[in-house]
């Protein structure tokens, strides 16, 4: 084997090894970043869970004070 055709097959080895490598580190951060949106959702998603069930209870509160209590609708000529 002539010194050129193994430098040839070097720099083939070298090269198929690089971008498998590249193709490969590519893959794992494009799943990584997935998840890291995955995961933002769940978040977001509870975050939305939690302030409707205060929402609920505050407007649960609010039917139940006004059981309570008389409450009159402000007039256009106090809310000057």
């Amino acid at each position: 084997m002539s010194t050129a055709s193994r430098i040839t097959l070097l720099g083939t080895i070298i090269g198929t090894v690089g971008i498998v490598s590249f193709v490969h580190w590519a893959q794992t951060a494009e799943k990584a970043a997935m998840h890291a949106g995955v995961v933002r959702d769940m978040e977001q998603q509870r975050i939305k869970r939690e302030r409707k069930a205060d929402f609920e209870m505050q407007r649960q509160l609010e039917e139940d004070y006004r059981k309570i209590q008389s409450v009159s609708e402000p007039t256009e000529n106090s809310a000057a």
